[in-house]
């Protein structure tokens, strides 16, 4: 992977381009008078557990303590009226 500085009057002249260039695999480091302030690159994207994942570790979990965990009485009611309450989210439009 390239790794181009350039000063912060070039990047304002051709974000685009710029842009272009991290999605072709560079790195651009943008300087404010010759000290780097800002460094583009292709985001990583944070992998999620899978729900299967989830209940495997659920599973093993239980297998190590013994017994199933249970939920608190207070929080499982609590729990139950969050979801009864629930509502379809309409994001405004611009999300």
């Amino acid at each position: 992977m390239a790794t181009i500085h350039i000063s912060e009057a070039e990047a304002a002249r051709d974000f685009a381009g710029l842009m272009a260039r991290v999605r072709a695999g560079a790195e651009i480091v943008i300087e404010k008078a010759a000290s780097p302030a800002v460094v583009l690159r292709v985001a990583t994207e944070p992998r999620g557990r899978l729900l299967s994942e989830s209940i495997a570790l659920a599973k093993k979990h239980a297998q190590e303590l013994g017994y199933e965990p249970r939920m608190d009485p207070e929080f499982a009611a609590d729990l139950k009226e969050i979801i009864d309450s629930r509502r379809p989210w309409n994001p405004p439009a611009w999300e």
